[in-house]
């Protein structure tokens, strides 16, 4: 299955495209080949830029903190097994214990790497990393796979409990809804929402073999979704027929 998410609002974009630039970062890193060193520090990068918009840590520790609220007080429901809840409160407690640890704002020590940002002031202008750019990233580059990792090491280690935080959360949004079987007509559908609280995230979930991508729409009132096709030449067109598929609508 295909799976699209969607978030409704900038706090879950943002933990959604951090989340996406770390998995990123860590698959280039474990790769080892310069190429994807050098893919890995680009994303490394962009994450710092992420960081530097908003406080994120203390976004991050009052979300903990209000999912271990929200969690504790399920204790008793006898549909809810103990066992799984013990096991992500005690994931929310270590996340929410290591963020608070640290008295330094996240990426701080990025920050204060005056090599580091040299390469970033030229990763933003088309081929500004080249040898005759930055001669000392090229040196860096041609160094032994096992240096440069030990270097990622040092410049993640403080960026771990970030990412685990970040997936601690998702993954209590992306198991919140509860998914449901759908139907669009000539390639489009809507959904009217009611209730007092607002989703965060939609999900939608299609067969591998469908030739359409879904794009959406939302405001409080209602979800719209418009299925494209793509020939990879022309825009992207609403397709013209039925398409089945699975929709889940998140929560925190």
């Amino acid at each position: 299955m295909s799976s699209y998410e969607f978030p409704f609002n900038e706090r879950i974009r943002t933990l959604l495209r951090l989340e996406d630039l770390f998995s990123k970062v860590l698959l280039n890193v474990d790769a080892g080949h310069q190429h994807n060193h050098h893919s890995a520090l680009i994303s490394l990068l962009q994450m710092l830029d992420i960081i530097d918009r908003a406080d994120l840590k203390m976004d991050l520790v009052q979300e903990l903190d209000r999912q271990r609220l929200a969690m504790q007080n399920l204790r008793g429901n006898p549909v809810i097994a103990e066992a799984v809840l013990d096991k992500i409160l005690k994931q929310i407690g270590a996340c929410s214990t290591t963020l608070r640890s640290d008295s330094l704002k996240l990426g701080q020590h990025l920050r204060e790497n005056e090599w580091l940002m040299s390469i970033k002031q030229r990763v933003n202008i088309p081929g500004g990393v080249c040898q005759f750019d930055l001669p000392s990233y090229h040196h860096w580059l041609n160094l032994e796979s096992t240096r440069r990792k030990q270097d990622f090491d040092g410049w993640l280690t403080k960026l771990m409990p970030m990412y685990d935080a970040i997936k601690t959360i998702l993954h209590i949004l992306r198991g919140s809804g509860a998914a449901s079987k759908h139907h669009a007509d000539r390639g489009f559908f809507q959904q009217m929402l009611g209730g007092a609280k607002p989703a965060q995230m939609l999900i939608i979930q299609m067969d591998d073999d469908c030739p359409c991508f879904p794009e959406v729409s939302a405001n409080k009132y209602a979800i719209n979704v418009r299925f494209n096709g793509l020939d990879f030449v022309q825009k992207p067109r609403q397709c013209d027929h039925a398409i089945d598929f699975t929709m889940t609508l998140c929560n925190l």
